[in-house]
């Protein structure tokens, strides 16, 4: 779960659907819906116009505590095992 910090869906949370790590940016359920014309094809043999979702810079998103429920910001610290792990500094707690 992230929570968007800027844009025109500021203040809103939403799940992860894909990650382009090359561009740097994040599909977002439910979230950046635009309208897309699509041609007539298999799927949609009427064709017209489609919403989905547009991608979100990932410089805008935020990952959601998994405790306290608000935008965190990430650490990285080693476990018990001597893993390198991800955690919430809100609330101190481990991300998976």
């Amino acid at each position: 779960m992230v929570f968007v910090n800027a844009g025109n869906e500021k203040g809103k949370t939403g799940k992860i659907l894909s990650v382009d790590r090359k561009n740097m940016r994040a599909i977002v359920e439910g979230l950046n819906m635009v309208s897309k014309h699509t041609k007539p094809n298999a799927q949609n043999p009427q064709g017209g116009i489609v919403k989905q979702e547009a991608s979100i810079h990932i410089s805008n998103l935020q990952v959601v505590d998994p405790v306290k429920g608000g935008p965190t910001r990430i650490g990285r610290r080693l476990d018990s095992k001597g893993k390198l792990v991800r955690y919430a500094k809100k609330s101190g707690e481990e991300i998976k």
